[in-house]
């Protein structure tokens, strides 16, 4: 009897999901293989290596023709070096958000593995406007590789191909002309323990576009928490144009009303790309200056931020043909002269499966002179505070994508 009226719910809600969705859902992702191996600096291991299993799962669900159900989920399973880095990293979190458990990872034997919900959220849309909610990804900003202005989650210019956190909140965008667009925005506190909203985001965007020109102003306020009792002001103003090369600026400014006015609160960046030789030659430089207490500096809340502040990224990529290419890029630190290389090869095995390689190779002063001048894009940073100063002379990544 049970069962029957099981099944009858079963059905049931089969039937209403069907009256409910009027297109079927549509899956995508992608699955990644990744093996790393380093050779450690300081008092890290000589050689270590690190495995890691990680899928990314993509649903969306059209809800007739007003709404949209989107979400996405990661799977990750790590073994070796790779689950050290990773539970450093929850071992950190943990610590800055006391209360909430240190590492999601569960182990096996020979590995440890976890689920990451990373989006879930809804769209309404109409002809004019648009309401999202849930835990989405809330990008500013026109940047191509420090994105100053997209302060909800920061870039990291050594790993361009990371999947950037959501935030949960709410976002209304206004369409007044297909030129241009009004967007109000609020998200939580980042601190998720902070029960009376204190820490609060909630700000107004706008995006003009011209025939080759582009212009966002942007504006948050986020409301007193400790450090901050009068709250945070952050103003930016994002520029691309497409002439002959494409051209960005990109600029925000951070203000504590309690701190006196200055140039630190200010992150900006510059940059142009360009393409050579009937597209097969892909060039990109930008320059980035990230005040002590401007959205890209290292802080507590930042701990991936930049501890100095001048600092210049260039790459070039070539296609050698439609399924290979190879590139070399660096980020460079002026004012502790450390710098990082990149080298990288892609190629196409069969439409949707890819490997990569990638070669970094941290570098400063005193990697040449031995005088102990260490930098921060160099193998051992200064500044560390755990105890054990921990770094790389070497990182080589092979990574096969699966996409689907």
């Amino acid at each position: 009897m049970k069962l029957r009226i099981r099944t009858v719910w079963a059905v049931a809600l089969l039937g209403a999901a069907g009256v409910l969705f009027a297109d079927a859902p549509s899956f995508s992702g992608f699955l990644d293989t990744r093996v790393t191996t380093s050779a450690g600096a300081g008092d890290s291991p000589q050689f270590s290596i690190g495995l890691e299993e990680y899928a990314n799962l993509r649903m969306q669900f059209k809800i007739r023709d007003s709404a949209v159900f989107y979400s996405a989920f990661n799977l990750i399973a790590v073994s070796g070096a790779n689950l050290q880095n990773a539970a450093d990293l929850s071992l950190y979190n943990g610590a800055l958000y006391p209360g909430l458990t240190g590492t999601a990872f569960m182990s096996g034997e020979n590995y440890a593995a976890a689920l990451e919900l990373e989006r879930l959220y809804f769209r309404v849309n109409s002809d004019y406007a648009d309401f999202d909610a849930g835990l989405m990804r809330l990008a500013f900003g026109y940047s191509m590789v420090f994105g100053p202005s997209d302060f909800l989650n920061p870039k990291n210019p050594l790993a361009p191909d990371a999947r950037l956190r959501g935030i949960l909140g709410a976002a209304v965008s206004v369409y007044p002309n297909d030129e241009a667009k009004f967007l109000a925005f609020a998200a939580g506190p980042k601190n998720p323990l902070a029960a009376g909203g204190g820490g609060s985001l909630g700000g107004l965007s706008w995006d003009q576009h011209w025939e080759n020109l582009s212009l966002q102003a942007l504006y948050a306020y986020e409301t007193p928490q400790a450090g901050s009792d009068w709250g945070i002001h952050r103003a930016g103003l994002s520029l691309k144009t497409d002439v002959e090369a494409g051209l960005v600026a990109d600029a925000l400014y951070t203000y504590n009303p309690e701190a006196a006015p200055g140039i630190e609160g200010l992150s900006a960046a510059a940059g142009l790309d360009y393409s050579f030789a009937e597209g097969k030659l892909y060039v990109l430089a930008e320059y980035l200056y990230s005040g002590e207490k401007s959205a890209t500096a290292r802080s507590v809340q930042n701990p991936g931020g930049f501890a100095e502040q001048n600092y210049l990224y260039a790459s070039m990529r070539y296609s050698f043909n439609d399924y290979t290419n190879g590139g070399l890029a660096c980020i460079f630190g002026f004012d502790d002269v450390s710098f990082t290389p990149v080298l990288s090869l892609e190629h196409d095995i069969f439409q949707g499966l890819t490997l990569s390689l990638s070669a970094q190779v941290p570098l400063d002063r005193d990697s040449f002179t031995g005088n102990g001048q260490r930098g921060e894009l160099g193998p051992i940073p200064p500044g560390q505070t755990t105890g054990a100063e921990r770094g790389t002379y070497f990182t080589f990544i092979t990574k096969l994508r699966l996409r689907y």
